[in-house]
């Protein structure tokens, strides 16, 4: 039993480590630049808290992004009100 043992809990520790390190893989990737993260705490709009409240950092920074995209020249055409 012992000698199952020495051999059992290495392999697992070694399966969680290789498991874990494709987990932080994916989160090295998506990760999120300060200044714009400060940027949305300080400035935010509306519907971007909105959007970290119910859906999350992921959608409120899409947000962000769209209008801050926007304030820099590449504004979304305007919609006309139908009369």
């Amino acid at each position: 039993m012992t000698a199952w043992l020495s051999v059992l809990v290495p392999l697992l520790v070694m399966f969680f480590a290789l498991g874990m390190e494709r987990v932080e893989s994916k989160l090295r990737e998506s990760t999120v630049r300060t200044e714009e993260l400060d940027e949305l705490l300080h400035k935010p709009r509306p519907e971007e808290v909105r959007a970290l409240f119910r859906q999350g950092t992921g959608r409120a920074l899409e947000l962000f992004r769209l209008r801050s995209r926007g304030t820099r020249g590449r504004r979304p055409a305007k919609r006309s009100k139908a009369a």
